[in-house]
């Protein structure tokens, strides 16, 4: 019985061992302090792709791993952060920067919200300021078509009060 269960469970455990990410190789500070000093500011502008809402510098993603050492690996060769932030870009897309820059591709980004803002301020505007419609007065015709109706329902109320069918 017990052979059996081993039998069983060895795959499955076979097969979990095979689907885990192999762990992250250990991170090499660069060894000038000003460089690692600028990694680390990029690492926290920059969006682990993965993650997606993560910084690669909290992010655990394998993913995030190699873009920290492409990071340092550009610092170290000489590149501005601007060079790096341009690389990232070409080669995963505005949206790997938490602030992706400001272009006709993203305006909607950048603006769209405070448009959606204004548009519904001026929509508040608008009802507001229409105010009550004042109602009209009555004209004699229709003040004694209204007398007519109010009596005639009366009547029909004070007959259904002393109808034969209430039980009494």
């Amino acid at each position: 019985m017990r052979r059996r269960l081993i039998l069983l469970i060895a795959p499955v455990l076979a097969l979990m061992l095979t689907a885990a990410e192999p762990a992250a190789a250990p991170e090499r500070p660069l060894a000038d302090p000003a460089q690692e000093a600028r990694a680390q500011a990029l690492f926290e502008d920059v969006r682990c792709v993965v993650c997606q809402h993560e910084a690669i510098a909290d992010s655990p993603a394998g993913v995030a791993g190699d873009m920290r050492r492409l990071i340092r690996e550009e610092i170290a060769a000489g590149a501005t952060d601007q060079a790096v932030r341009d690389d990232l870009v070409r080669r995963f897309g505005d949206y790997v920067l938490f602030t992706p820059p400001v272009r006709a591709g993203t305006w909607l980004l950048w603006f769209g919200p405070f448009a959606l803002a204004a548009l519904a301020l001026l929509v508040i505007l608008v009802r507001a300021g229409r105010g009550a419609v004042e109602a009209q007065p009555l004209s004699p015709d229709e003040e004694r078509r209204l007398q007519d109706i109010l009596a005639n329902e009366k009547l029909r109320r004070d007959l259904d009060a002393t109808s034969p069918h209430d039980g009494r």
